[in-house]
């Protein structure tokens, strides 16, 4: 659940598979004519681009209730239109409406969750969570640097995973929606221990 916060309207940018979580980064390389006036938009006003998942294959798409707002952190213009930008999470929203709008970009009221202090791992969940990652990790074949790895704090760390992991959107949706950085890890374990049982199998698919 959203913790109550203030109402805002946001610029949104559905994307599956691509989240971003308060204080994370999101690279993205915006390309399409809609996408890109949305980033000329919002770097003309307050820099915020709201990040949401699709929920369907419709034109238009079904969004999810809940995404995260980001700030244009970086941004390269390209000659030929494009963007490279660099997200900073700012805060979870709860899509309240969709707005009527004439931008060729999709428009939502949202309630803005307010953002509180990072969380920690009891040391038992950041173990398990180390020993299943490097387990998955070995299984897909992935180099890893470990030891970089064991430096992050526990909210880069689960995060992090939260991000890049091979999951499907639904999955990815409820890490997003995960209300502690407890319950995020121990999602990601399970998932990591789903996946890992049917890695290139279609059943191993969560819907």
């Amino acid at each position: 659940m959203i913790a109550s916060g203030k109402i805002a309207r946001l610029s949104v940018f559905p994307l599956g598979g691509a989240l971003l979580f308060p204080r994370m980064h999101l690279p993205l390389h915006i390309f399409e004519p809609r996408y890109r006036a949305m980033v000329s938009d919002a770097l003309a006003r307050d820099r915020r681009i709201g990040m949401i998942q699709p929920r369907d294959a419709a034109s238009p798409p079904a969004l999810f209730d809940i995404g995260c707002v980001g700030r244009i952190a970086e941004v390269e213009a390209l000659d030929d239109g494009r963007f490279d930008i660099v997200l900073e999470g700012l805060a979870r929203f709860a899509v309240l409406r969709e707005l009527d709008v004439t931008t060729p970009f999709r428009q939502v009221e949202a309630e803005l969750e307010t953002v509180g202090e990072s969380e920690i791992l009891a040391l038992a969940e950041r173990a398990a969570l180390e020993i299943e990652s490097r387990r998955f990790a070995d299984g897909l074949g992935y180099a890893v640097d470990w030891e970089a790895v064991s430096r992050l704090d526990d909210e880069s760390l689960v995060n992090g995973i939260a991000q890049i992991a091979p999951f499907d959107t639904a999955s990815k949706q409820a890490l997003l929606e995960a209300d502690t950085l407890s319950e995020r890890s121990e999602l990601i374990v399970q998932l990591m221990q789903f996946y890992g049982r049917h890695d290139g199998d279609e059943s191993g698919t969560l819907q």
